[in-house]
């Protein structure tokens, strides 16, 4: 099948690039042509596992290329997916990138020949694909719905694991408005034989949001508890979430006694937050919607602001331990939202950051991969980003393990371990235990011990 995807972004390009590898042929469209020569060339403006060597294989075999946006690219194509941006804007969808992509699609429309489908993939708010979308296209194009099909297709790709993720799906929803649509969809992913759901296109918008809202409000609600338990003393929240997950209920025991890990439990250990390119707007988008629609979101407020507010708390359990910390050399190890993904949108680590700044602290940073994104993400931080992390060990008074990365597993052994003395490593995302840093004051989210003392600060 002949396919335009408009928009190269994490879902653009990963959907692009994986129905080329199930054998479609596929043009991503996009504005810039920067962009458009180094997806040519094999190289991806994004990182994702996977993603590269994937790229590389449907260029070579002819089922994949990138080009300018342009209607003649649209030309002979059954599906056109669009796949750009839905930033949130004071809280509520922006809808510009998604009506330029209908336009373009649109004006394909007045004059093609064949049938086509123009399928959503960006997220959107419910009532979007068929209200607003349907009007852009039947404006630039003189025609009406039936003349060519429409339809809403979430993705639910995970950053970092988003090729897996498509390739080996758990379900496909299908929001379709014509029978076109339907029987187009299908043929698109007849490759796959995973479950796909048939739904209206509402209902697939909805589906979406209610999926990202869920897993928000799992993590908040889990960051408060740690909160509680820390503000009793005593308590490891870690302890008490292990006791949760053995409930069958989350965690099902089979006929032979063993237990089934569920997924869904990844979303029930505390942390520093949520980030990304996906909850919080969505979360923010949905609630703006709800308040549209007559209806008061109490939960979904909740959930932002407990995320927002749990974004400071590193910073204020080390200065209830420290006392101050002005002057205090300060290590952040982590500034992409979550490991295996160079994305720094809405990372907790931006905020830490800042706190510690605003306290008086000299902050240095490291990622494996999000650096350049997070000098230019953030150009107003006053932190030096370091290439090289281990060096910085030994000289730093506090150190911030922030994104779960596996390469900060170094520090638990020889010879990193060996040169921690009287440090204070407080570890956001529980990536280590307590036990592995006897010569340190260790901190972490929901285990605040009831007295702490600590390495005298530079000034006094």
């Amino acid at each position: 099948m002949k396919i335009a995807v408009v928009g190269t972004g994490y879902v653009g390009l990963v959907s692009g690039v994986c129905l080329a590898a199930k054998g479609h042929d596929v043009t991503c469209l996009d504005l810039s042509s920067s962009v458009i020569n180094r997806i040519n060339q094999g190289i991806p403006h994004i990182y994702e596992e996977g993603l590269k060597a994937l790229l590389s294989t449907a260029i070579a075999e002819g089922r994949f290329r990138a080009k300018l946006a342009s209607v003649e690219m649209l030309k002979g194509c059954r599906i056109v997916m669009l796949a750009v941006g839905t930033p949130c804007t004071e809280g509520r969808i922006d809808l510009r990138q998604v009506e330029a992509a209908s336009r373009l699609t649109g004006a394909y429309l007045r004059g093609a020949s064949t049938p086509c489908s123009v399928i959503v993939k960006s997220t959107v708010i419910p009532g979007t694909t068929d209200t607003a979308v349907r009007g852009w296209l039947e404006a630039e194009s003189g025609k009406r719905l039936g003349d060519f099909g429409l339809g809403m297709n979430p993705e639910f790709l995970r950053e970092g694991q988003a090729v897996t993720d498509f390739m080996s799906p758990d379900r496909f929803v299908l929001g379709c408005e014509t029978e076109e649509t339907w029987q187009a969809l299908q043929e698109l992913y007849q490759p796959w034989s995973c479950e796909k759901l048939q739904v209206n296109s509402r209902t697939a918008e909805m589906i979406k949001y209610a999926n990202n809202s869920i897993l928000a409000t799992q993590i908040s609600m889990v960051n408060e508890l740690a909160n509680i338990a820390a503000a009793i003393g005593g308590i490891d929240i870690y302890d008490v979430m292990a006791g949760v997950h053995a409930d069958r209920r989350w965690s099902p025991i089979t006929s032979s006694g063993q237990r089934v890990k569920p997924g869904i439990l990844d979303f029930l250990w505390p942390g520093c937050g949520f980030g990304g390119s996906c909850f919080p707007k969505d979360v923010q988008a949905l609630r703006a919607a709800a308040r549209d629609a007559g209806v008061e979101p109490r939960i979904l407020s909740s959930v932002l602001h407990v995320n927002d507010e749990q974004r400071h708390e590193i910073v204020r359990i080390l200065k209830s331990a420290t006392g101050s910390l002005k002057n205090r050399r300060v290590l952040v190890l982590g500034l992409a939202f979550k490991p295996d993904t160079d994305d720094v949108r809405e990372s907790a680590s931006r905020q830490v950051i800042q706190d510690l700044v605003t306290e008086g602290a000299v902050v240095l940073a490291h990622d494996p991969m999000a650096i350049e994104n997070a000098r230019q993400s953030w150009p107003d931080l006053a932190v030096q980003y370091v290439a090289e992390w281990e060096p910085q060990v030994a000289s730093a008074d506090i150190i911030i393990v922030v994104t779960r990365w596996s390469e900060y597993l170094k520090l638990r052994a020889a010879p990193l371990n060996d040169q921690l003395d009287r440090q204070i490593i407080f570890d956001a995302r529980r990536l280590f235990s307590k036990s592995e840093f006897l010569r340190c004051l260790y901190l972490s989210i929901g285990n605040r011990p009831l007295q702490t003392t600590a390495k005298s600060s530079p000034d006094e």
